[in-house]
């Protein structure tokens, strides 16, 4: 089924409104950067070329800013400068709402370049935006714990890389299944085109999670939350793995994005629980001299499950992204194109598995999400 052109109308649109963001890093600041950069080894000693000053590759470094987040993308580098796709940082100070570019940071993330926005001085620092008068009194390791420091930063409401990829997935799975129901209204035979290859991934999901885990008589009111995060998971994972804008983004491998998942789920199952699922944990079937040890080992149990699926995700592909990143790096370290061969046939190996692995957790992440339901609202048998 194609979208309609009225849709392609409006993706053209959006795409075109969004083209000035993208644009070439400030030639004078990269200029005034290189300049300092490059005076101390020639102040250091005449007569030096200055190559002693090359930057050592930093391996840490480079999957710490692909697999974290940030205001902007990164898209290549042409003739010594960065071509970015800037994102709106949108803050909330206290002199009430900012929005801006991230542009004005001019690519700086060490605090350096102080940014003044209606009086307002602010600073960038691993990614995490301060006053600048603040960030000056705060301890190094205070500023690498800043996301906490809520007295010396505005809150942050930005879109992000990985906010700008949830928005971009919730679109995918809005036009997906929109063409799959307008394919069902002109055709009630067989489906076709992408209707035809998903229908039996929404069919799997029913018959071989939803209803062996909740049963036959409820498991239809679950099925919307169940099919969204399914394929809300598994796209997102997929888009991780595209090295190229408008993708790239570590989304499922962000904890705080794994954390509201598994929340979700857990209020799900908590507010769906019966009173048999609830007189289990606080009324346990053992000798009331065991209740003080049993009903926190029980409340106990309760919360590990939700934490069991944010760890779950988080780490599986997070991992992924580590390893392959490592693969990639083993070039620059060893600094010869001879490993290339070797490290690329291991980086081919482990995207191939990383495609495996991105349906895997959403199935994952699916099943234990219906398995849980399943047991608050299981109905026992009293003889």
């Amino acid at each position: 089924m194609v979208i309609s052109k009225k849709s392609l109308q409006f993706l053209l649109v959006t795409f075109l409104s969004c083209m000035p963001l993208v644009t070439f890093a400030n030639p004078t600041a990269d200029s005034l950067q290189n300049h300092t950069e490059n005076a101390a080894p020639v102040a250091e000693a005449h007569g030096e070329t200055g190559h002693s000053a090359e930057k050592e590759f930093n391996a840490t470094e480079l999957i710490n800013d692909h697999i974290g987040d940030s205001h902007e993308f990164h898209i290549a580098d042409y003739d010594g400068h960065p071509i970015t796709f800037y994102l709106p940082v949108i803050l909330w100070t206290n002199n009430g709402l900012e929005i801006f570019s991230s542009e004005q940071f001019h690519h700086d993330n060490e605090g350096h370049h102080v940014v003044d926005v209606n009086g307002q001085k602010l600073v960038r620092f691993n990614e995490v935006i301060f006053y600048a008068d603040k960030f000056e009194t705060l301890t190094e390791d205070e500023r690498k714990n800043g996301a906490f420091a809520f007295d010396a930063r505005p809150l942050d409401f930005s879109i992000t890389k990985n906010v700008f990829s949830m928005l971009m997935s919730a679109l995918i799975l809005f036009f997906l299944f929109l063409a799959v129901a307008r394919s069902y209204n002109k055709n009630k035979l067989a489906p076709k085109g992408i209707a035809g290859f998903l229908e039996p991934l929404v069919i799997f999901v029913r018959d071989e999670i939803a209803i062996p885990n909740i049963g036959t008589k409820k498991y239809a009111k679950y099925m919307p939350y169940l099919l969204t995060i399914f394929f809300f998971i598994w796209i997102n994972n997929l888009i991780g793995l595209i090295p190229f804008f408008p993708f790239s983004s570590n989304l499922t491998g962000n904890i705080f994005f794994t954390f509201v998942l598994a929340f979700i789920t857990f209020l799900v199952t908590s507010l769906s629980a019966n009173k048999e699922y609830w007189k289990h944990i606080f009324m346990p079937p053992v000798p009331k001299a065991l209740y003080p040890i049993m009903i926190p080992v029980e409340i106990i149990g309760m919360l590990t499950k939700p934490f069991a699926l944010m760890i779950r995700l988080f780490a599986n592909i997070t991992a992924g992204h580590i390893i392959i990143l490592s693969l990639v790096s083993l070039i620059f370290i060893f600094k010869t194109v001879a490993v290339a061969p070797i490290s690329g046939a291991f980086v081919l190996f482990m995207s191939v598995l990383e495609m495996l692995v991105a349906a895997l957790q959403a199935y994952v992440f699916t099943l234990l999400t219906a398995l849980f339901i399943g047991q608050a609202v299981a109905e026992h048998d009293h003889h």
